[in-house]
């Protein structure tokens, strides 16, 4: 009969402490609540009560600036995207134009390779970035000026 080596027992003896250590994560991790979607979610996943942004919109002067940011009415045009909810933000009365991420960080085109978790924040940054310089105003290609 052959003897188990004190080389051998230790190795099955951590083997199992591994096991029985994943094991006990995946339970614990499986017992969290999964989150429950926003009732008052519009098409696209962005809601009104997830950007904080009241229905009066958001009138500020950052280091400064003049930021203005009201919800979109929907209806066609570039501000508000056309999409109900959807942010359109004024700097000194030009327009930051800003994109979501799947993820739901946003992006504008100061910052574009920054994600920031609202629109409030991506606007500051915005202003931040420009250092007293002035926002050009927005004309996509093929709009009329």
């Amino acid at each position: 009969m052959k003897k188990i080596t004190r080389r051998q027992a230790l190795g099955t003896a951590a083997g199992a402490a591994t096991a029985l250590g994943l094991t006990v994560l995946v339970m614990w991790d499986s017992a969290k609540p999964s989150p429950t979607p926003d009732p008052k979610a519009q098409p696209g996943g962005v809601s009104a009560s997830g950007l904080s942004i009241p229905a009066n919109g958001i009138d500020e002067v950052f280091e400064g600036r003049r930021v203005q940011i009201s919800l979109g009415k929907g209806g066609g045009g570039h501000e508000g995207h056309g999409l109900p909810a959807w942010p359109s933000i004024k700097i000194d009365g030009n327009e930051l134009h800003i994109m979501r991420n799947a993820d739901g960080t946003w992006v504008s085109v100061m910052n574009h390779y920054e994600s920031f978790p609202d629109p409030l924040a991506a606007a500051r940054a915005a202003v931040r970035t420009l250092q007293g310089g002035h926002l050009a105003p927005f004309a996509p290609e093929g709009a009329a000026q």
